[in-house]
This record gives structure tokens, C-alpha cells and sequence, in this order.
């Protein structure tokens, strides 16, 4: 077994670790991805990230390296997590057709003795989607699995992101580049 352990089924957060090169294993447990109410949002991801860490972290033995993560979306201070069904997508994108939104991913790395924690934040603008685009993504793409209802490596990545500011990779579900960083600081 690897002295990393990826704590997420997530197959983009596999892909971008595969990337950058990390030799990892996977190891998920089901975990509560709810959170305190006077939470600050900055701390929802990491909290939630956390709760994974450590369910995995219990599963196993030995010194590894635990890696987990968890990505929000924010739009106007409201939370924006996975669509319940086709309607609920249908309602997100229109909420974030021309609008700003926040991508904010957590994450959390464990062992034995330490923990290093830290959120990511994006600015994402969207253009402005019409009802015909926003049906086509939903339902050839089916983003039941994305924060906010969208993949933006995906077809509505292409044609309705306007611009961001910030790590392209944060929006795909790991700043991937500070990963590594501090998981090399994490290894001193």
C-alpha cells in the first residue's frame, strides 16, 4: 500500500492527483456531509473534508498520509451542493447564468501526528444560459454528482464560463498545484 491515501471517489480529484504524478491508494467511507450552523462558510469544505479524513483514517492502520477534500458553491452566501433531480439542475444553472459565483474547496491532510488544513477559493463567471442550453447540459451531461450542477471540464465549461479568477483545477475539485506543495511540506 502507498504511503498516501485519497479519501474521495471523486474520479476527477483521481485524475488530477494521477496528473501531478502522487502515488496514492483510495480508501472511501460514507460520511455525514453536513455542518454546524454558525459554521463560517470559508470552514464549511474543510469541515466536511475533515469528517472524511478521519472516518478513513479509522479504517486503517499503520502511517499514511490521509488526503480528503470537499468543494462548495457559493452564490450570494447561499450554499449550493448537488441537485437533487433534473429540476433542481435546472433551477442551479439559472441561478448562476450571469452571475458570479464562489467555488470553494477544502481540504484536509492527516496522520498519526498532524493535520494540515486549508480552503481554496475561485471566482467563476458564467455567461448568460438560455432554457434550451442549460436542458441540453442537465441532460446529456447528468451533473448529479457536481456542486452546483456543473462540471467545468465539461461542454457548459466550454460554452458558459465567461472567466475565472483563480486555481482552473479548484473548480475541478482540487487545487491540485497547492496539494502537492503542501503535501511536500506535510512530508518534512
Amino acid at each position: 500500500m502507498n504511503q498516501i491515501v485519497l479519501a474521495s471517489q471523486s474520479p476527477r480529484r483521481k485524475q488530477l492527483l494521477q496528473w501531478a504524478e502522487v502515488k496514492f491508494d483510495i480508501i472511501v467511507k460514507e460520511t455525514d456531509e453536513s455542518y454546524p450552523e454558525n459554521i463560517a462558510i470559508e470552514e464549511i469544505a474543510i469541515h466536511i473534508a475533515r469528517n472524511k479524513a478521519n472516518a478513513v483514517k479509522k479504517e486503517i492502520e499503520g502511517e499514511k498520509i490521509i488526503i480528503a477534500a470537499d468543494t462548495i458553491v457559493v452564490l450570494d452566501k447561499d450554499i449550493i451542493g448537488k441537485p437533487k433531480n433534473r429540476e433542481d439542475a435546472i433551477n442551479i444553472l439559472k441561478r448562476l447564468s450571469g452571475n458570479k459565483h464562489l467555488v470553494m474547496t477544502g481540504v484536509v491532510m492527516i496522520d498519526n501526528d498532524k493535520e494540515i488544513a486549508f480552503a481554496d477559493t475561485t471566482e467563476v463567471w458564467f455567461h448568460h444560459l438560455n432554457d434550451e442550453q442549460i436542458s441540453f447540459y442537465i441532460d446529456k451531461y447528468k451533473p448529479y454528482d457536481k456542486a452546483g450542477a456543473y462540471a467545468i471540464q465539461e461542454w457548459i465549461g466550454v460554452i458558459g464560463i465567461k472567466k475565472i479568477s483563480g486555481d482552473f483545477y479548484n473548480v475541478m475539485g482540487l487545487p491540485v498545484s497547492r496539494v502537492v506543495k503542501e503535501l511536500s511540506n506535510f512530508m518534512k
